[in-house]
């Protein structure tokens, strides 16, 4: 799977049809998907963009820059998607990039160059109809499912810190899960709960 036309060749001036291809269908999915919340997050079209995890689970660590002269780097976000993986299964899904953005965003206003402590990433069906019949805080459509969902913390800063930074940009739904020790965040709808 590409994420990008970075290796394609293109004549000064000119937009590839997959770059345009792209931009298009970006700029159209808000407008047909109802509820789909459009981020008030806006991120430098070309600065790049890095990450840093700590799966609690897998105990692997990884940063990465994963958005690099405009354009996503597929070697990176396919480690980033390795980390996140439902660590029960070992099933690899793919992060929408939108949740990556959503974090360097969070990253930024938390003012901070720890990683982000990962509680679960992305969950198999399986794996989250499970959790789902042991607690009934667990979503049965869950987005941890489609790779646009992700439960964290992060050292040194205050959980109520990280909830108010991630709702203030936006970007989708926001869980507060305080005696877990855990923030949801997540590319659906703007909620809060």
């Amino acid at each position: 799977m590409s994420y990008g036309a970075r290796d394609e060749k293109s004549l000064p001036g000119t937009i590839s049809r997959r770059r345009f291809v792209r931009t298009a269908l970006m700029a159209a999915v808000p407008m047909m998907v109802p509820g789909v919340a459009m981020a008030a997050l806006r991120l430098p079209g070309t600065k790049p963009r890095s990450l840093s995890f700590y799966n609690l689970h897998t105990g692997e660590s990884l940063k990465r820059t994963y958005f690099e002269d405009g354009d996503y780097v597929p070697e990176a976000l396919h480690e980033i998607n390795y980390v996140l993986r439902d660590f029960r299964t070992g099933q690899v899904k793919t992060i929408d990039p939108r949740l990556l953005d959503l974090l360097v965003g969070i990253h930024r206003n938390l003012e901070t160059s720890k990683p982000f402590d990962v509680i679960s990433g992305y969950r198999s069906p399986a794996t989250n109809a499970m959790l789902h019949a042991r607690s009934e805080g667990v979503a049965v459509h869950s987005l941890h499912i489609q790779g646009k969902a992700i439960d964290i913390r992060v050292p040194g800063r205050a959980l109520v810190a990280l909830r108010r930074t991630a709702m203030s940009l936006r970007g989708g739904g926001v869980g507060y899960y305080p005696h877990s020790d855990f923030v949801h965040v997540d590319t659906g709808r703007v909620r809060y709960w």
